[in-house]
């Protein structure tokens, strides 16, 4: 089940919105199939330099987005290097001016506390200009409303919202989400899912073949 290759629009005459996939460069981005940016404010296509902020390689963190992911205007990632090393006395990059105070620049990476690589799940909703900073897992299925600051892991299939954002509630019952994450049907062939379209749309998931 793969996009055609550099199929950046998937609606004719629609250029704010992109299969994300297809504008990647960096090396630590990697982002699934068939997810999907809008931006109208921006060009879509620059959402590495405008919507994945900090992410210096000296650091080597990565940012990993699933597949059928929905991801508004404006959604922020916010990686280690914005962070700031609370551990220190002061809060104050020091390590970054080395030059300055005699220090080794190999240790630039000591200036900011590293919380770890951003991973989104599959079929995940992020809202406008939502901001999920480093070290978050956002599980499968889950929604980010709109403007939440997210902190901390996000459990499947959970409605997020608020700063910093606090579950809202679980989208469907236990049973249900434990089916879902069983079947992956992002995983499915593309003949597969279309067969199924019906039943997924109406969240019949008794339907599902």
């Amino acid at each position: 089940m793969a996009v055609p290759e550099k199929k950046l629009y998937p609606r004719t005459g629609d250029t704010q919105t992109i299969y994300l996939r297809d504008a990647i460069d960096g090396p630590n981005v990697e982002v699934g199939e068939y997810t999907i940016y809008n931006d109208f404010v921006h060009d879509p296509r620059d959402f590495e330099r405008n919507n994945v902020l900090y992410h210096y390689p000296v650091n080597g963190d990565r940012l990993k987005i699933g597949k059928f992911c929905s991801i508004a205007c404006g959604a922020k990632f916010l990686f280690n290097s914005a962070n700031h090393a609370l551990v220190s006395l002061s809060t104050y990059t020091f390590p970054i001016f080395y030059e300055e105070w005699g220090l080794d620049r190999r240790s630039v990476a000591d200036a900011w506390d590293n919380k770890g690589d951003i991973v989104v799940g599959n079929d995940v909703w992020i809202g406008y200009e939502a901001v999920i900073l480093s070290g978050v897992t956002v599980g499968d299925g889950a929604v980010i409303g709109a403007r939440a600051v997210v902190t901390k892991d996000v459990p499947p299939y959970t409605i997020m919202g608020g700063v910093p954002a606090r579950p809202i509630r679980r989208r469907f019952d236990e049973a249900t989400v434990e089916t879902l994450l069983r079947l992956r049907w992002w995983d499915w062939p593309k003949e597969k899912i279309a067969r199924n379209l019906v039943a997924i749309q109406r969240g019949e998931i008794a339907g599902l073949q």
